[in-house]
């Protein structure tokens, strides 16, 4: 791959070489690859063939996840969130020790490995809240809760220069990856000053589904705004909120 220079930028196809452009500028590389029919056929391509089943597999189940929360990650999320979202569900997806290579899914994997993921890797949850939260996941009820301390803003929310509000949020989700169906409830507090005053201790509760036997997640962040003539504005279009998976409770 190599990039182009000059004042005329290409895209399209020129002889063998493939002109386009990506998030890192012009680029060119050399046509190629394999005829498709051998690709799906010969017997040196098998873990090939395996790879591209599980790798679609995972995007698949990334996309399966995003849509259950997807109004909440518009807000926080990065550009290259999806490839990081799929990059993990391939480890998750690969801890599967039931099934053959190839056949390996997320329902027998190990769906706790996405514990912790960022969903805005320029807004981290440990660098934007402080807040020593607990975050449970009760398979029985259903219910899945955010406990919140109490805490003084001022000290306990990072938010990004000229952030005068924030807004805590969570959501919980209850996700069958085979066929594609899931549950989702949300929470929020009010918009509040990022101020001196000491908050009293809350909680976020959503309820899913009981005795539920698909992969149940809890994600948990906080949304940062500027208020100006008593209407509040979302800070860069949200580019430093911060939404975080701070809990797994795989299959039982």
């Amino acid at each position: 791959m190599a990039r182009q220079k000059g004042l005329i930028k290409l895209k399209g196809t020129m002889g063998d070489i493939t002109f386009y452009r990506t998030r890192d500028g012009y680029m060119a590389r050399e046509k190629g690859g394999i005829d498709a029919q051998r690709m799906h056929s010969d017997p040196a391509f098998q873990r090939t063939r395996e790879n591209m089943a599980e790798f679609g597999r995972a995007g698949k189940a990334g996309k399966l996840l995003r849509n259950s929360i997807q109004n909440l990650i518009r807000k926080a999320g990065d550009p290259r969130m999806v490839s990081r979202l799929t990059k993990e569900m391939v480890k998750v997806i690969q801890m599967d020790a039931t099934n053959p290579r190839g056949l390996r899914n997320v329902i027998d994997g190990e769906a706790e490995l996405l514990q912790g993921f960022d969903f805005n890797i320029h807004g981290k949850l440990s660098t934007s809240l402080t807040i020593p939260f607990v975050g449970t996941i009760d398979r029985v009820t259903g219910d899945a809760i955010v406990d919140l301390p109490a805490y003084i803003p001022a000290e306990s929310i990072k938010g990004p220069a000229g952030s005068t509000h924030y807004q805590l949020v969570s959501a919980a989700m209850d996700i069958n990856f085979e066929s594609g169906a899931y549950a989702s409830e949300q929470n929020q507090t009010a918009v509040l000053p990022i101020g001196t005053t000491l908050t009293a201790a809350a909680q976020l509760t959503q309820n899913l589904p009981p005795a539920s036997v698909n992969p149940l997640f809890l994600v948990f962040g906080v949304n940062f705004y500027q208020e100006i003539n008593g209407e509040f504005y979302e800070l860069k279009n949200g580019a430093f909120n911060a939404l975080q998976i701070i809990g797994v409770s795989g299959t039982p």
